[in-house]
């Protein structure tokens, strides 16, 4: 049984079956093994690990008298916060002016030119020339043109990833993710630009971080992960120098590790000393870290991603919550709780990828159904509205992982070929 065990209840004989944080959160070479030294007990207190998962299964159980809810206890209180927030009636955050079809044209252009331009600013930062702000201007106003056209297409080819460069284009997704957040949030226009630039650039650190650990086929040891973590200093030294870079642009880069409970870094800022684009982009940061397919992991399917999310900053069952809970339902809000591209399961025993989010509210999306699970037979892809009468009460019961069904979402997203 996998049950989930506050840090200061954990004992030897234990096996951790999940560090319950992201991958660049702790040193551990693997997420799941036995508990054998106090050493790594120390560990994870050192790491800021507040609550792991454990199988009883394969190692002991926790004390008679200590409280450890199973991981579908956990999951089921998650997903109903969730369903009954304010969030799920809401609706979309605003209408779509182009087609999902006809602005994945555009999306698939944008997407290709910004991971071009992103290259080669982090390239000129590794060399050690200046960065040249006005590269990287005209994509961002391209990226936020298209999510005011149409908010889900361009955030749904976040996790199409092509080749080894997740640095380059973690870069193009957060920023991509931080727009769209900003405008759920109804920012001013100029915050959203220089969010969006904060977005692109805060990682540029990295380039200042030596190649056979930035490029590490593997999970980084304890010591590399120290050097890892200072590409957050490295990469303000970088922007402090350049002219042009904004205030928020700052806050951005210096602040999206930093965590709502103070356990982040560099400066271990707690709560409201973090501004809120600072807390906006850890949300964002984390939330396309743990979606995307590493060597090492594989990444979650996004409503995965955002339950997960909303656990770990639930400040009524977390003790130390790692985002800011009212920004985390923003977030869920901008994005759906379903967000585009994602497979779900109907009420009706189909399968289908949701499409648009809908104006009447995030539970109702428009989807494409693709399979029949009683035949288990893939059928003739028809589009739905689960908004409309005609949809016939047909209504989602929970989202799936494509590869259970040797389905890939993105077949049916009328992806152009460019």
């Amino acid at each position: 049984m996998i049950k989930k065990v506050k840090k200061q209840d954990l004992r030897l004989g234990m096996f951790i079956h999940d560090l319950n944080c992201g991958w660049m959160d702790h040193s551990f070479l693997r997420n799941s093994f036995m508990l054998r030294r106090e050493a790594d007990l120390e560990k994870i207190a050192r790491s800021g690990i507040t609550e792991v998962y454990i199988d009883t299964l394969k190692g002991i159980d926790v004390l008679d008298d200590v409280v450890a809810p199973t991981r579908e206890q956990v999951v089921q209180e998650v997903q109903e916060k969730i369903l009954h927030s304010p969030v799920a009636a809401a609706p979309a955050p605003a209408p779509a002016r182009t087609s999902h079809q006809e602005e994945m044209v555009f999306a698939k252009e944008i997407q290709k030119e910004a991971n071009k331009v992103i290259h080669s600013v982090l390239e000129d930062v590794r060399l050690g020339k200046q960065i040249k702000v006005e590269r990287v201007e005209p994509v961002v106003s391209q990226i936020t043109e298209s999510i005011l056209r149409n908010p889900g297409t361009l955030v749904s080819l976040c996790r199409i990833r092509e080749g080894d460069t997740y640095t380059f284009q973690h870069s193009v997704s957060v920023a991509t993710l931080l727009i769209s957040f900003c405008r759920a949030m109804d920012l001013p226009a100029d915050v959203i630009h220089e969010a969006g630039i904060g977005g692109m650039l805060h990682d540029i650190g990295k380039m200042r971080v030596p190649d056979h650990i930035l490029n590490k086929p593997g999970k980084l040891t304890e010591a590399e992960f120290a050097v890892m973590k200072k590409h957050v200093d490295l990469g303000l030294e970088v922007l402090h120098k350049t002219p042009g870079i904004s205030e928020t642009v700052i806050q951005v880069a210096g602040e999206h590790h930093e965590k709502f409970c103070g356990t982040g870094y560099p400066l271990r800022k707690k709560g409201q000393e973090i501004s809120l684009l600072g807390r906006m982009a850890a949300i964002v940061d984390v939330y396309d870290a743990i979606t995307s397919n590493r060597i090492y992991h594989k990444g979650m399917e996004p409503p995965t991603a955002l339950r997960k999310i909303y656990e770990w900053s639930d400040s009524s069952t977390t003790a130390e919550p790692h985002m800011d809970e009212e920004l985390v339902q923003h977030f869920i809000h901008a994005l759906g709780i379903y967000p585009v591209a994602s497979l779900v399961r109907l009420e009706s025993e189909q399968l289908a990828v949701i499409l648009e989010q809908s104006r009447e509210g995030l539970l109702t999306p428009r989807v494409r159904v693709v399979y029949d699970c009683r035949r288990r037979v893939q059928v003739d892809p028809f589009d739905l509205d689960l908004a409309a009468p005609g949809a016939q009460g047909d209504g989602i019961v929970g989202n799936e992982d494509p590869d259970d069904w040797k389905l890939n979402p993105y077949d049916y997203m009328d992806l152009p070929q460019l």
